[in-house]
């Protein structure tokens, strides 16, 4: 069974699920709360008001097969005075109908100020998972907006180790610097790909010269040495794969 629409956009259930999201931010551990309280409560607010102007608009809708506001005829006077009720009845919906589209622009709005207090705290799973709501809702492009927001706070969290990416690192600096291209990788938009496939190579070389000095034998399937002489420099669409196979590598040095 189809949800009825609560606004011009979107079904009660999406419509709800930021004001879920932020019940749970006010509910859980009241210190960290405290700073974001009041961009929850400001979107519980606009939540309501658009469940309300969505109501409305639902419940002065036109009647299915029925037209909503009749055309000027001769009518009898009781005909006259009902078409005037359709008539208001008819504007009332659509203004109902206009604010819960605004309204519901508001609440994006809304989530997109608590994303980015989010950001600031750090708490980059909860931006994920308000990004997810708003996708969700059809908001593809405010969901693009926060991941690639997501994104850069992830890579600026990690800048000053992926900085010094060299190609003659121990194995434990090795090991940190994996895990923190892992982690942009998860949250970066496209357009960190690029950055982190160049350092792919610095890194492959270091795990090679490991290899090299240990005397360990280097499969013939291995990737570490085409990748440290820069193979997959110009095919940064693989480097997740390229970053996987660097990784096991290195785990079956350890």
């Amino acid at each position: 069974m189809t949800e009825p629409a609560t606004s011009p956009y979107l079904s009660l259930r999406q419509a709800v699920r930021p004001a879920i999201f932020a019940h749970r931010l006010l509910a859980g551990d009241a210190e960290r709360a405290g700073t974001l309280v009041a961009e929850c409560e400001e979107l519980l607010l606009l939540t309501r008001k658009l469940l309300t102007a969505a109501g409305q608009a639902r419940i002065l809708g036109p009647e299915p097969g029925r037209e909503p506001c009749p055309g000027p005829d001769e009518h009898s006077a009781d005909e006259h005075s009902a078409d005037e009720h359709s008539a208001g009845r008819h504007g009332r919906f659509l203004d109902a109908y206009a604010d819960a589209g605004l309204l519901w622009a508001k609440v994006v709005g809304s989530s997109m100020a608590l994303a980015r207090a989010l950001l600031e705290a750090g708490d980059w799973e909860d931006v994920r998972q308000l990004a997810g709501f708003l996708a969700g809702a059809g908001e593809g492009g405010a969901a693009a907006d926060l991941r690639a927001q997501l994104g850069k706070a992830v890579w600026g969290a990690h800048y000053e180790l992926l900085r010094g990416i060299s190609n003659k690192m121990p194995p434990e600096e090795i090991g940190k610097v994996i895990k923190a291209l892992r982690a942009v990788l998860r949250e970066a938009p496209e357009e960190l790909n690029r950055e982190v496939n160049r350092l792919l190579v610095p890194l492959a070389a270091s795990i090679y010269a490991i290899m090299r000095q240990r005397d360990i034998e280097i499969p013939y399937s291995s990737r570490v040495e085409h990748i440290a002489t820069g193979g997959v420099a110009k095919y940064p669409d693989i480097v997740t794969i390229s970053l996987d196979e660097i990784a096991a590598e290195f785990e079956g040095l350890c």
